[in-house]
């Protein structure tokens, strides 16, 4: 990522978040990884001032507490978060996900791929469109 802010990952799964973990150390992606196990450890580290806000969070939909559509929700109704870009990282290929995800304003939808080497790929993706994306003004000193 282009900034030196760090990626926030909300996932409740061990190997999905240790897979991250090393995709990104693999890719040279040397941005600080903040992982929080559901949406409302997320929300109270996000709300938290004494925390910067991350340059993307990376957000599955299925965990306990509350789930990702639920604070895709919350986090794009909040003008505290809402500038902040969220990539949804699930299994979930159902339709309706995607379809409540966008309608939450989410930057993008990729269903993680069973493969390490396609899931590499998948947060290149996420890299590069990233690196490349122009964010909004202002949004660097948040």
């Amino acid at each position: 990522m282009r900034s030196s802010k760090s990626i926030l990952l909300v996932e409740d799964d061990n190997v999905d978040a240790m897979t991250v973990k090393r995709a990104l150390k693999d890719l040279k992606i040397t941005n600080e990884l903040v992982r929080k196990g559901n949406g409302e450890e997320a929300l109270e580290y996000l709300r938290n001032n004494g925390h910067k806000k991350p340059c993307v969070i990376l957000l599955d939909l299925d965990m306990p507490k509350m789930g990702g559509l639920e604070l895709l929700e919350i986090l794009k109704t909040d003008s505290d978060l809402r500038t902040i870009p969220v990539v949804v990282l699930t299994t979930s290929e159902n339709e309706e996900d995607r379809i409540k995800s966008f309608g939450f304003s989410a930057a993008g939808y990729m269903v993680k791929p069973a493969s390490y080497d396609k899931f590499v790929e998948t947060i290149r993706t996420v890299d590069l469109y990233w690196t490349l994306s122009e964010l909004a003004n202002g949004y660097e000193s948040n």
